[in-house]
């Protein structure tokens, strides 16, 4: 097919631009998203502080040891390895592990099941689905009334699942592993809520739920939350790794995709196929013309463009076959000049990206328009 063919020869996700927030494992997570394609715009909305000599984390390590709890929840496997380590500094790494032994320890997923064992730990259960929501199901089930659970939070307190644990009759104890602060360079991120804006972004993915929340903040202070929210809403996709991620996007009305599992690798398979469906594909003068973010495949060649020629381009696409004048062709190009020159330069352009200049036909004294295929004509014509 062709599709096959075409996502074979340059990636599926070629000529999309794709803005990575997370703080952990963005290198990974870049190249996967390279390696089928993807420009990518990396900027971590937050960074992790660990807090091994931090107050909270000793005196709720005292407590486990002094009270032991019935059920303690590995939320993280980088969580779970700087609470043993901290203990350990403190000495108390053997009283805790002695009391990790009594309980039932409950772990999110097979990396956090992995960093139990590397403890000399064993962990009684662990779901298959790598969801919080299911060990709350567990728990609830089990019946919480009057007993204990220790929860090793990851970064802010787990939306709802405390709630749902004391809502149950649990005494719940958080156990605060390390934080999420802003960045200390926040230029990074401003320049990819500049880019989101600006719809220089076709997705933005999201691994926590604190970096959502943390893009959202700094979109508030800088006075562009609705510039953000309206790109969201409508041309930058929201690619999450799963639902507790989303939940920030989700209460400012933002509409997101997630993965049947909560990995990195089935969030860029998601992107595989959401973002080229997306695209507008057109039958332009005998040619196959997909629109993507910044690149256009005709008959399935790449063909990079400039952003000035993909805002031409885009503008004509509204309204395939129609004549779009000078005037408005102006208004879509970046900045704000008024010289209608720029639009004959950047047509030039354009027409040399694409490698087929009858694709754009001028329409003299009027403006331009794409040469759509005649039996297309009639699908456009009220478009």
């Amino acid at each position: 097919m062709y599709d096959e063919q075409q996502q074979a020869e340059h990636g599926p996700l070629a000529g999309f631009t794709v803005g990575v927030t997370a703080a952990r494992r963005a290198d990974e997570l870049g190249a996967l998203l390279q390696r089928r394609g993807a420009a990518v715009l990396h900027a971590p909305a937050l960074r992790i502080v660990p807090l091994a000599d931090d107050s909270e984390l000793l005196a709720a390590t005292k407590e486990i040891i002094q009270r032991t709890p019935d059920v303690v929840v590995a939320t993280t496997a980088i969580g779970f390895r700087g609470w043993i380590e901290a203990a350990d500094g403190w000495g108390l790494g053997e009283d805790l592990l002695a009391r990790l032994r009594e309980v039932e320890l409950l772990a999110r997923g097979p990396k956090v099941k992995g960093a139990v064992r590397a403890a000399g730990l064993t962990e009684q259960w662990s779901p298959s689905s790598e969801s919080m929501a299911e060990v709350l199901d567990r728990l609830l089930e089990e019946g919480v009334d009057g007993r204990r659970v220790a929860v090793q939070l990851h970064g802010e307190p787990l939306p709802g699942f405390v709630e749902a644990l004391r809502a149950g009759g649990a005494e719940v104890l958080g156990v605060p592993v390390y934080r999420w602060l802003p960045p200390e360079d926040i230029g990074p991120v401003d320049r990819l809520l500049d880019a989101t804006v600006s719809r220089g972004l076709d997705a933005l993915t999201f691994t926590s739920a604190p970096a959502a929340a943390s893009l959202l903040d700094r979109a508030e202070e800088r006075g562009l939350l609705p510039e953000l929210l309206a790109a969201l809403s409508h041309d930058v996709l929201s690619a999450c790794v799963g639902p507790v991620t989303a939940l920030p996007l989700q209460a400012r009305g933002i509409d997101t995709v997630q993965p049947a599992r909560f990995r990195l690798g089935p969030l860029v398979q998601l992107l595989c196929q959401e973002l080229p469906g997306r695209a507008r594909s057109l039958p332009i003068a005998g040619h196959r013309v997909e629109i993507r973010g910044h690149a256009v495949l005709v008959d399935g060649e790449l063909r990079p463009v400039p952003p000035a020629g993909m805002s031409l381009l885009r503008a004509l696409s509204r309204r395939p076959g129609w004549v779009v004048s000078r005037a408005e062709l102006l208004r879509a190009l970046p900045g704000t000049g008024r010289d209608e020159h720029a639009v004959e330069t950047a047509m030039a352009r354009l027409r040399t990206a694409l490698g087929a200049p009858k694709l754009i036909q001028t329409v003299v004294k009027r403006g331009y328009r794409l040469a759509l295929d005649p039996a297309a004509d009639a699908k456009y014509a009220d478009a």
